[in-house]
């Protein structure tokens, strides 16, 4: 494996266990609105942020009295209440490989497709905030995953080269980002994520604990 200089961790199906809540609060929003959503579609767009999905979605139903931003605002607040309640656990292993990582020296960062509020709440609840040189919001930004600016700008952020880069995804969206982005990375097959395609990625794991055993810098 070449020479790896930093980490960049996905937050959704990677360090929190929250695809399926995710998956309830969309349809949960869907419903408030009165769009029809067929919820095998879901798998689609994870990775993608909320603007996207209910975007496209009020677009393929001609409505012109929803705007994305107003779903998103919506789906956002339930969703924290959620998160907030505790309902959502840390993937196994993902708490101790971030610490191990930053014992080990590396600048990480943290490039989510949640929106900021969410991405908070994470840091702040799992008390990882003080590991991630940069964290970085889709909300943030123009396009989302699979779009590679988010990794780009974290690498920018880091100062670190692209291609000095891991990133540790779960979705497809996501892991086309990353190699769009010109870094390797690794997929880590969560159960709760779908039917996701990760044959682009350059290292498939079951298990975050098996991270550290793949690669000798951890």
């Amino acid at each position: 494996m070449k020479n790896i200089k930093a980490v960049i961790f996905d937050m959704d199906g990677v360090i929190i266990d929250s695809e399926p809540i995710h998956s309830r609060v969309k349809m949960d929003t869907f419903a408030h609105f009165g769009l029809e959503f067929n919820e095998v579609d879901l798998v689609h767009y994870m990775g993608r942020t909320s603007g996207a999905i209910f975007g496209e979605t009020i677009a393929k139903a001609g409505r012109t009295d929803i705007q994305p931003e107003d779903m998103a605002a919506y789906k956002h607040s339930h969703y924290l209440e959620i998160l907030q309640s505790g309902e959502i656990a840390p993937v196994t292993g993902s708490v101790d490989l971030i610490k191990s990582l930053h014992a080990a020296g590396l600048p990480l960062a943290l490039a989510t497709s949640s929106n900021v509020r969410v991405m908070n709440t994470v840091l702040d609840s799992f008390g990882i905030r003080p590991y991630f040189t940069s964290i970085l919001s889709g909300g943030e930004l123009p396009e989302s995953k699979p779009n590679p600016a988010i990794y780009l700008i974290s690498a920018e952020r880091l100062g670190i080269d692209p291609a000095a880069c891991l990133v540790i995804e779960d979705t497809t969206n996501g892991i086309l980002a990353a190699k769009r982005a010109g870094m390797y990375c690794v997929a880590y097959r969560n159960p709760n994520s779908g039917k996701q395609d990760l044959s682009k990625a350059d290292e498939i794991v079951d298990s975050l604990l098996e991270v550290k055993k793949v690669f000798s810098f951890a």
